[in-house]
């Protein structure tokens, strides 16, 4: 169990909120103590982007485990959990649903009703942010809760914006075969046949009178042309791969933020 002298040193180590199964679950954040006894009831785990969230989680049970905190509570169950402000007190109805979230009784404890100004037995009661109860030398107190010290602090929500990388498409390379049309013209030739006529001549007189003096006679030529033939290859063409290269863009992320005002009343504050 977690006890008062052990909040100290327990904030001091800067250590991380762990489940029972070794998950992280946050680093730990604040430690809430019951207004009553001073008991501390409640840390807040630090998750999110730069640890920016901060969400409730039950001391009982818990353990210290080196500079670590093991809580009874799964890494999903906190993540589930109401979302409450912390803004330095738990009020009991934010002490009720947190309490029935983690499935806890809350104990039998008692506040006051402002509407009937009578004790109200509840399961919940008023917590608040672990202070120093010998710390004394205050000017003035607090009167919205536990006093703590002669100053108000004034706090403001910052922008913490990053960057994370996600699959945004996928390109793929595809090969299919389509048909085209390919006209290329060739040269070719051909034989034809061409009538020649000689006269009768000394040169050529013995030839011509040679066969018989009246007769029939047939003579055949082959005449021969090219005609186009037609062989298809397949030849490498070029190599196509896909790569990938980086470009730097600008995005813009609009938010808003909350920033704490102080205003005094009851002072002439004009200077002269």
């Amino acid at each position: 169990m977690i006890a008062k002298e052990h909040i100290d040193d327990l904030l001091n180590r800067n250590g991380n909120i762990l489940s029972t199964d070794g998950n992280k679950i946050g680093s730990i954040g604040q430690v809430y103590a019951d207004d009553d006894n001073g008991q501390p009831t409640w840390v807040t785990a630090k998750t999110g982007l730069f640890g920016t969230s901060e969400t409730f989680v039950p001391l009982e049970g818990a353990q210290i485990q080196g500079d670590d905190l093991v809580v009874p509570y799964t890494k999903d169950q906190v993540k589930d959990a109401p979302r409450v402000d912390v803004d330095g007190h738990l009020e009991p109805s934010e002490e009720d649903r947190l309490y029935q979230h983690y499935q806890l009784s809350g104990g039998d404890r008692t506040h006051t009703d402002a509407t009937t100004d009578r004790d109200t037995r509840t399961a919940g009661t008023g917590t608040g942010r672990y202070e120093d109860p010998e710390r004394t030398d205050t000017v003035g107190h607090d009167t919205s809760g536990p006093t703590t010290d002669d100053a108000m602090t004034r706090s403001e929500e910052r922008l913490n914006v990053g960057t994370e990388k996600q699959e945004a498409s996928r390109v793929r390379l595809r090969k299919y075969v389509t048909t085209e049309n390919v006209t290329q013209t060739v040269p070719v030739k051909r034989e034809e046949v061409r009538l020649e006529r000689e006269p009768i001549t000394d040169a050529n007189r013995d030839q011509a009178m040679s066969g018989h003096d009246i007769s029939e006679e047939e003579h055949e030529v082959i005449l021969h042309e090219e005609r186009p033939v037609v062989e298809k290859e397949t030849v490498p063409v070029e190599r196509v791969r896909l790569g990938k290269e980086t470009v730097s863009g600008e995005a813009t992320v609009e938010e808003e933020v909350r920033k704490e005002r102080i205003d005094t009343d009851g002072i002439d504050d004009t200077r002269r």
